[in-house]
């Protein structure tokens, strides 16, 4: 699990969805066979706030490794990164991982979080000014999947570091992953990308992961319909679907559907759709790694090859791959 022209905005409610791209993409989805839906409309306020709540259950075993991953690390990453860089996040959230990078850096010029929530965005991008009163926070509110600018160089910054943690590389189909990375490796040119990726292990810990024992990931997964219920004036019944996610062994991914579990018909703006009892709509992929195959993908998009920091078990992985300039 996981979440762009620049869509910068000090709006903090302006993202994708204030344009009508929630609402075209969503009535896309229901549309076709198979129903599939980008998993970068998870991230609404409440959609975020379960996203925090997922990464401290005690089956998701990704955050909480790959935050002691980064704390075991931080000074090594920092030397690689060098002093008075700008770091860009891609899929900020709240902030919590990037502090540990922040507080390893040497003299950091500006912090560039880019979140397609903005009002989740903004909320922490202001408490980490509070924090850091010396650091430049620039909230950019985007979709980073799509192509888009940055704000110019400070004068007399450092390198420009990309930092994409929480391994949500994994959500893209290959080829958006090596989309993603070439576009990533032009506006990081002459610096680099810090990668949190999730590596291939046993099934049944991928699949408690996605499966917790609370109800919180599918309650997170549920809230897609609530979303459009509240934003796009649906009439999803929450209680005639299930949650439902399984690790596909020979693709290496996890898949996550919300599943009907009747026949029924909903309507969202005015236009009606049949389910039938067992369809789906798919709502994300969670693709794992080698790390043999995450760095020939990384070479494929125009990065170096860097040093990779993984956990005693290695479940999770932490690269430094470098920018050409």
């Amino acid at each position: 699990m996981t979440p762009p022209s620049a869509l910068s905005s000090s709006d903090a409610r302006r993202d994708d969805a204030g344009d009508g791209a929630f609402a075209r993409e969503l009535l896309q989805a229901l549309s076709q066979r198979p129903r599939r839906i980008s998993p970068k409309w998870f991230y609404d306020a409440r959609g975020s706030q379960l996203f925090d709540r997922i990464c401290e259950l005690p089956e998701y075993y990704p955050t909480r490794t790959e935050l002691d991953i980064l704390r075991r690390h931080a000074d090594e990453i920092a030397q690689r990164i060098g002093r008075g860089a700008e770091i860009v996040e891609f899929g900020a959230g709240s902030l919590v991982k990037v502090r540990l990078l922040l507080d390893a850096l040497e003299a950091p010029r500006r912090y560039l979080p880019i979140d397609i929530s903005g009002e989740h965005l903004e909320a922490a991008a202001r408490q980490l000014r509070a924090d850091h009163p010396g650091l430049a926070v620039q909230p950019v509110v985007a979709d980073y999947t799509r192509p888009f600018a940055l704000p110019a160089p400070l004068p007399g910054q450092g390198r420009r570091v990309g930092f994409f943690p929480g391994s949500t590389i994994g959500n893209f189909e290959p080829e958006e992953a090596l989309t993603f990375l070439r576009q990533a490796a032009r506006l990081l040119r002459g610096g680099g990308l810090l990668l949190g990726v999730d590596l291939v292990k046993q099934p049944a810990l991928l699949h408690a992961a996605y499966n917790d024992a609370q109800g919180v990931t599918a309650a997170f997964n549920l809230n897609l319909l609530a979303r459009a219920n509240a934003e796009l004036g649906a009439d999803f019944d929450l209680s005639a679907f299930d949650h439902a996610a399984f690790y596909n062994a020979p693709l290496h991914r996890i898949e996550m559907y919300l599943q009907s579990r009747r026949a029924q018909a909903v309507k969202v703006q005015g236009r009606r759709f049949e389910f039938e009892e067992g369809e789906t709509l798919h709502t994300e992929y969670s693709h794992k790694f080698t790390i043999e195959g995450l760095r020939a993908l990384a070479v494929r998009a125009g990065f170096g090859i860097g040093p990779v920091w993984t956990d005693p078990e290695r479940l999770f992985s932490v690269h430094w791959l470098p920018a050409a300039q």
